[in-house]
């Protein structure tokens, strides 16, 4: 018999104290084994939110940790070092990332995207640096979006 516990924690900063310890406790497993090792799988999204599943077989106290993806607004504010996206996009840009960075953005998220293919999660994460004011190797989201599909980022997309 299984549960699942759902929990929002900040990347590779979980600790034993709520929302997991309280949850974990009546299961009666080891919840320092799973607080380090949801620490060891959210380190890379340090100083983000992260969704994490706790599954936990009841019967044999074994337990599986998925880490979930972040937001890409989350993302892309790492990547600029940004609090938040603009007030009013379209009218103020409050930012501007390479081309790779969107492609490695695009890589973190292609899991969780619907995107059949890496052209296609550009394109999503392109569309997310639209509605934030954000523009990409100094253009206008748009714009990129365009020469990504007459095949102008090619070489970049591998």
């Amino acid at each position: 018999m299984e549960t699942t516990i759902k929990v929002l924690v900040e990347g590779g900063k979980a600790t034993a104290g709520p929302p997991i310890g309280p949850a974990l406790g009546p299961l009666g497993i080891n919840v320092g084994q799973v607080v380090s090792e949801i620490n060891k799988k959210t380190a890379s999204f340090e100083g983000m939110k992260v969704p994490v599943k706790i599954i936990v077989d009841k019967k044999t106290k074994q337990f599986k940790i998925e880490v979930g993806s972040p937001p890409t607004t989350a993302l892309i504010k790492k990547e600029l070092g940004l609090e938040k996206g603009a007030k009013t996009a379209g009218q103020e840009v409050v930012g501007n990332l390479a081309f790779e960075q969107v492609v490695k953005i695009a890589k973190l998220k292609m899991s969780t995207m619907l995107a059949k293919d890496l052209r296609a999660a550009v394109n999503e994460v392109l569309g997310s640096c639209l509605s934030m004011g954000i523009t990409v190797d100094g253009m206008h989201p748009r714009e990129v979006q365009r020469l990504v599909k007459e095949g102008k980022y090619d070489e970049k997309l591998g």
